[in-house]
């Protein structure tokens, strides 16, 4: 399999198997209007199988979702064929729209234009909980 190499864009590597989809979801992908590859189960000596996102423009990513999803990818920013700087994205200590409150006694059930907003409240097993009525938000997967 031949991908090319991009010129100006960003490689978001180190995805954890089976993950690239929902992030490719989640962050628009397909809203673009550039080329975007998706590889997924690539051998990793570091993590046994990863994915691997190419996308062949460098755009503003959401870094609360990437943190979110993916705490340990590693984002390389590319620019004339060269790597201009890598990222890693941190776990985000509040998230608003990404996840959603499924407590039906929310206020955000009945008050739909209210924000989604959850406030990490244990870094150490990634635990959000709504500010609203402290429900904690599933894992996502």
């Amino acid at each position: 399999m031949i991908i090319d190499a991009i010129r100006n864009g960003i490689v978001i590597d180190h995805i954890p198997a089976s993950l690239s989809m929902k992030l490719y979801r989640i962050l628009g992908l397909d809203d673009l209007s550039c080329s975007v590859a998706v590889l997924k189960n690539v051998a990793s000596s570091k993590l046994g199988r990863k994915d691997i996102i190419k996308i062949d423009e460098i755009i503003d990513l959401n870094w609360d979702v990437l943190g979110y999803i993916a705490p340990d990818i590693t984002v390389n920013i590319i620019r004339d064929g060269e790597l201009a700087e890598k990222r890693h994205p941190q776990l985000p200590t509040q998230l608003t729209n990404v996840i959603f409150c499924e407590n039906p006694r929310c206020i955000t059930t009945t008050e739909q234009e209210l924000p989604h907003i959850f406030k990490l409240t244990d870094p150490e097993q990634r635990i959000y909980r709504c500010i609203y009525c402290e429900a904690r938000a599933k894992k996502h997967e």
